[in-house]
């Protein structure tokens, strides 16, 4: 057992090297003022964007009546919660079943999410570690893409898929969010600064094949990048409304973007007036996922935004 002493002399030492590792808010180059009001700006833009989440827990727990006649971002009795979960199994609408929603999306952002975060990682791998002629012309080209409104293409993308059989088929859906030109910078820019040229080129003298190097080099060393694209492509696409809404005609296929929306074209004509707290729960259970899988991967990401901005 320690003596009061021998904790007393421990405590001091604790609180000395929490005081190192203090930076005073002067060596910034900000005053206190300053370092209040981006506090309170912060803060405030924090509560604008949890604010809707806010609400859709508190409304979630309503009934019909009680959603309109008591304060959004208060509770009400009764507590109705689990039987708006409970309606979300059952076809109450005509239009399809929500927990087949919700598998549809699952299923679309996890297959279109690992295949596109593979595709960006060969593709950033050899904009970045491959040197040949119209490199830097075909990279630019990709890039492009970016600035093309998927609406302009809407009709073309819809007559092709009509052609080769997309329409109404889950690859219609998982082939074209496999493709990422923002991943594909991403990973060329992470490559570039986490992974030296040196070292590939001595693994080339071993002997290694490039197979061999891309996988137990260039991928061990960009799990935060492989992380990020893999994040930004699953939001991508589980929030994605057009190219569902062009593609699907059948229910049944329906992401949660394309069925809430036909849930909420009911709600509002008033023929299904009682989907309207069950629409709400629908909303909380769809972000839900989300935020869990962004927590769980977040010391990645954040590991990757540290590691692309300290690396030389």
């Amino acid at each position: 057992m320690s003596s009061p002493a021998h904790t007393g002399r421990g405590s001091r030492r604790a609180r000395k090297q929490g005081a190192a590792d203090h930076v005073p808010i002067h060596l910034y180059g900000l005053r206190r003022g300053t370092v209040t009001v981006l506090t309170l700006i912060c803060g405030a833009f924090a509560a604008f964007v949890l604010a809707p989440i806010a609400w859709l827990a508190i409304n979630a727990t309503k009934t019909q009546a009680n959603v309109y006649g008591t304060p959004g971002f208060w509770f009400a009795r009764p507590f109705h919660l689990f039987q708006n979960l409970s309606a979300l199994g059952r076809n109450i609408s005509g239009a399809g079943v929500y927990l087949q929603w919700l598998g549809n999306t699952l299923l679309y952002a996890a297959v279109a999410g690992l295949g596109s975060t593979l595709l960006s990682a060969l593709a950033g791998y050899g904009f970045a570690r491959f040197r040949f002629r119209g490199a830097n012309a075909l990279f630019y080209l990709v890039m492009s893409t970016l600035l093309v409104p998927i609406t302009s293409v809407a009709l073309p993308l819809f007559l092709v898929y009509a052609r080769v059989g997309l329409v109404n088929s889950v690859w219609g859906m998982i082939l074209p969010s496999m493709v990422s030109p923002v991943g594909i910078y991403l990973m060329r820019t992470y490559i570039d600064a986490s992974v030296p040229a040196d070292l590939i080129n001595a693994a080339r003298m071993d002997g290694a094949s490039e197979t061999r190097i891309f996988v137990q080099i260039v991928l061990p060393l960009t799990v935060p990048g492989l992380v990020t694209v893999l994040l930004l492509t699953v939001v991508a696409v589980w929030n994605n409304y057009f190219l569902p809404l062009i593609i699907f005609s059948r229910s049944r296929l329906y992401p949660l973007t394309v069925g809430l929306s036909s849930l909420s074209r009911q709600a509002e004509t008033g023929s299904k007036a009682e989907l309207v707290p069950v629409l709400i729960t629908g909303g909380l259970v769809t972000v839900l996922p989300l935020i869990v899988l962004f927590l769980f991967l977040e010391k990645y990401f954040r590991g990757g935004a540290l590691q692309g901005s300290t690396t030389g």
